[in-house]
C-alpha cells in the first residue's frame, strides 16, 4: 500500500508567499561570494619549495569543522535576506454567497425527442442528445445559481431538487434518457411539477426553462392553466420549441409496447417521417407567465438560446474575500542571529583555530 505524506494541520490550505519578493536576488550573491572567498586570500608568509612535508600534520576534521563554520556563516546571511523579503504563511479564505437566482429545467424525454435533425460535432445527433449538450453547457457558467430539472414525458419526473451541488446535478443529466417515463407529452403536468419546486419565496428571481418538441396529449394539468400558475407565482417561463417543421429522420416504433424497434445491433430504426409541433401553443404558455418563446431547429440555434438566457437572468453575487497571514520576519532574523551566535562560540571553543 503506498503512503502519502501529509502536512501539519496548522499548514494546511496555508500558502507562503513574500512582501518584497524582489529582494530575493540578492540570495544569489552568496554562492558567488563564497567562491570568491575560497580564491583570494592573504599573501604566505613563509613559502616552502613543496608542501608535501606537511600533509600528515593537517587533519581531516579540522577541515570539515572550518566548512561546517563557514557554511554557517553563509546560511545565517540567507536567513537575513529572507527577512528582509517578509516571509509571510498566510491563508485566504473566499465566502460567495448564491446569487438568488432560482431556475427549473423541464426537459421533454417523450419517444419524439429521438428524431436525428441535430448535429453535434458534424455528427448526426439526436434531440435530446443536442439538449443535454446545451444544458450541461449552461449549468457550468451559472455556479452561483441554485437549479433543478424535471423530465416528462406523460408524467413528470423530479431528476434533481434545487440544488447548488452542479456536479452531482450534471450527473444526473447524464442519466437523461428517452424510457425515463412513459412516451406521451404531458407539457402542463411538468410546468406544474417544476413551479412547485420553484415556490421559494426568498429568491430574487425564479424561471423555468421548458424544452420539448411535442404538442400537449397527456396530463390532467392544460399548459395554460400550468402558465397562469407561473405568473401568479412570478416564475418566467422560457419555452423553447426543439426540432424542425418538415421532413426528418424519425424513430420507428413498435405499435404494440410502444417502444422504437432496433435492429440486429441494438441500433434503432429511423425512416424519414414529416415532424411538427405546436409553435402557437408555446407561445401562447410563454406569454401568459411573463415569459418568452424561443425556436432551436438546430444546435447552433439552440446554443444561441441558451446564451440569451443567460444573458437575461443575471444578478451580482456576493463574494467576500479574507486574509490571515503570520509574518515570518521574527522567525529568520532569530534563525540568522543563531546561527552567527553559534559559529561564534564554535569558532572560539570547540573548533578554535591558532593563528
Amino acid at each position: 500500500m503506498e503512503e502519502t505524506l501529509s502536512l501539519p494541520d496548522w499548514l494546511r490550505g496555508q500558502s507562503l508567499a513574500f512582501a518584497h519578493p524582489w529582494l530575493l536576488l540578492l540570495l544569489l550573491l552568496i554562492p558567488a561570494l563564497a567562491w570568491l572567498r575560497g580564491k583570494v586570500g592573504p599573501r604566505a608568509a613563509i613559502v616552502f619549495s613543496a608542501t608535501a612535508p606537511f600533509r600528515a600534520i593537517g587533519k581531516s576534521s579540522v577541515s570539515r569543522a572550518g566548512r561546517i563554520l563557514r557554511a554557517m556563516t553563509w546560511i545565517s546571511l540567507a536567513a537575513f535576506i529572507l527577512a528582509m523579503a517578509r516571509p509571510q504563511l498566510g491563508k485566504s479564505l473566499t465566502q460567495v454567497e448564491a446569487s438568488g437566482i432560482d431556475i427549473m429545467l423541464v426537459l421533454d424525454v417523450s419517444g419524439s425527442m429521438l428524431t436525428k435533425d441535430f448535429t453535434i460535432g458534424g455528427e448526426e445527433a439526436t434531440r435530446l442528445d443536442a439538449v443535454r449538450e446545451v444544458t450541461r453547457k449552461f449549468i457550468e457558467g451559472r455556479p452561483n445559481d441554485r437549479i433543478g430539472m424535471i423530465a416528462f414525458g406523460t408524467r413528470p419526473f423530479v431528476v434533481s431538487p434545487m440544488t447548488l451541488d452542479h456536479e452531482w446535478l450534471l450527473e444526473n443529466l447524464d442519466r437523461v434518457r428517452i424510457g425515463l417515463v412513459e412516451g406521451a407529452t404531458a407539457i402542463g403536468s411538468a410546468m406544474a411539477a417544476g413551479g412547485n419546486r420553484l415556490n421559494d419565496k426568498h429568491s430574487k428571481s425564479r424561471a423555468m426553462v421548458l424544452m420539448t418538441d411535442g404538442d400537449n396529449n397527456a396530463g390532467k394539468i392544460p399548459p395554460n392553466t400550468a402558465a397562469e400558475a407561473l405568473k401568479a407565482l412570478k416564475i418566467k417561463l422560457y419555452a423553447i420549441g426543439i426540432g424542425t417543421n418538415g421532413i426528418a429522420p424519425f424513430p420507428v416504433f413498435d405499435q404494440r409496447t410502444g417502444n422504437p424497434l432496433t435492429d440486429a445491433a441494438g441500433n434503432i430504426l429511423y425512416q424519414d417521417a414529416p415532424v411538427t409541433f405546436n409553435e402557437e401553443g408555446l407561445r401562447e404558455i410563454a406569454q401568459i407567465a411573463d415569459g418568452k418563446f424561443y425556436r432551436a431547429s438546430d444546435t447552433r440555434s439552440l446554443e444561441s438560446v441558451f446564451r440569451e438566457i443567460d444573458k437575461l437572468e443575471k444578478t451580482k453575487v456576493s463574494v467576500k474575500k479574507y486574509e490571515r497571514y503570520r509574518d515570518l520576519f521574527p522567525e529568520c532574523i532569530a534563525a540568522g542571529c543563531g546561527l552567527l551566535v553559534a559559529q561564534l562560540l564554535l569558532g572560539q571553543t570547540l573548533w578554535r583555530r591558532l593563528p
